[in-house]
């Protein structure tokens, strides 16, 4: 009984997920785009560049939530080996953003 609803359920908080890192990355993009656009004659874009990616790190946060709770619906050896690829994937990309946006907040 449980393990039917979490395989209704968690499908649909997956989903969820996905759409908002989406929703964020896109969000983010193009709102820095157009600071970006407005500040073309200023040369200095690291406040655009930091924005930017904490936004990108926040959005991978969100879909790394999604590929955790997918572990739960996981049928197989193979998709554990897939996703845990993806999740190796996210991670590295995250901790590489995060350390991109300390050092360009240390640089002056």
């Amino acid at each position: 009984m449980l393990e039917q609803l979490i395989h209704i359920i968690a499908p649909i908080i997956i989903n969820i997920l996905e759409l908002i890192g989406i929703f964020i990355t896109t969000y983010t993009s193009v709102q820095c785009f157009y600071e970006y656009l407005k500040k073309k004659l200023n040369p200095d874009n690291r406040a655009i560049k930091i924005k930017l990616a904490q936004g990108i790190a926040l959005a991978l946060e969100f879909k790394l939530a999604s590929e955790i709770i997918k572990t739960v619906i996981v049928r197989d050896i193979a998709e554990i080996y897939v996703l845990g690829a993806i999740i190796i994937i996210r991670v590295i990309l995250t901790f590489v953003i995060h350390w991109e946006i300390k050092t360009e907040m240390g640089v002056k």
